[in-house]
């Protein structure tokens, strides 16, 4: 018995010895080395200096800095409430057996996501363009005189680019929610309306707890793309109208590559880091405790 225990643990340990070294090699050793060099001035080239937390002093009381923090939230807030708020809505009525053409809405919703977001982004320039630009010409053309620069404006930029991605990626987040509503078996739905609840109330008692786990998914990919946002500022905006759409990213890329600071470039990086993984801890305890089984 003792035997094959011992054989047990050596077979275990050699099936998952690969995948650890595989995840040390490209996750933990590059957390590690992000967190150490933060803590040293360096501009990349010459020889580096220990500096303590110096870097994360002048972080915390940079103004960028807490700009970018404030517009990671909003970024993820919009693709919260864009994502997963219409994500859910799409996915409900397209549940619906009586919804004709659900093959047609299923592939639109998804068809963005597959695009360059280079595309995507340039697209909605346009659109977003104060003089020729769609959004405009249309409130024009409904006869209202309202008209906005909605990526010079300091109150609609950073909203104007998160929508776009949250628009892009929108198809990800309905495909999910809509598999897992399609997994519930239907006669729990048979019992509820038996029992004289409305659609409305058996999707708030059953569909809706029914998907904790997949809310829990949800919010984590989209609170932490929030937080990461870099590419669409990157072509839409390049971080302005002046620093008004910087991102923790996009401060760690105007640190590295145009600054040539390298340390602070990566105490940056270190707190994005810290970021994502609160909120990762967060919602994996307030949401769905234990895995539901039908």
């Amino acid at each position: 018995m003792l035997h094959n225990k011992l054989n047990d643990r050596i077979a275990i340990a050699v099936f998952t010895l690969p995948a650890v070294v595989l995840f040390t090699t490209v996750v933990v050793y590059p957390v590690l080395k992000t967190v150490y060099t933060s803590l040293l001035d360096w501009d990349g080239l010459s020889q580096p200096s220990f500096m303590m937390f110096g870097n994360y002093m002048r972080l915390f009381g940079d103004p960028d800095f807490h700009l970018a923090v404030k517009n990671g939230l909003i970024f993820a807030a919009v693709l919260v409430i864009y994502q997963i708020g219409l994500g859910s809505v799409f996915a409900l009525i397209l549940s619906n057996r009586r919804i004709a053409g659900k093959r047609f809405f299923r592939t639109a919703y998804f068809v963005p996501v597959v695009l360059s977001i280079t595309v995507v982004c340039q697209l909605w320039l346009s659109i977003f363009n104060a003089d020729r630009g769609l959004l405009n010409n249309l409130f024009h053309a409904l006869g209202l005189t309202y008209r906005q620069s909605w990526l010079s404006s300091g109150k609609t930029a950073i909203v104007s680019v998160a929508f776009v991605n949250a628009w892009q990626y929108l198809g990800i987040h309905f495909s999910l929610i809509y598999a897992a509503i399609k997994s519930i078996p239907d006669h729990y739905y048979e019992a509820a309306l038996i029992d004289g609840a409305s659609s409305f109330t058996a999707h708030c008692k059953i569909t809706i707890p029914l998907l904790a786990e997949t809310y829990r998914f949800c919010l984590i990919i989209a609170i932490t793309g929030g937080l990461k946002a870099f590419e669409n500022m990157y072509i839409m905006t390049g971080g302005g109208p002046g620093n008004l759409t910087y991102t923790l990213t996009y401060l760690i890329y105007k640190a590295a590559f145009r600054m040539n600071q390298y340390g602070y470039a990566c105490a940056s990086a270190s707190v994005l880091l810290l970021q994502c993984l609160v909120f990762t801890v967060l919602i994996n305890r307030l949401i769905a405790h234990e895995r539901v089984t039908y």
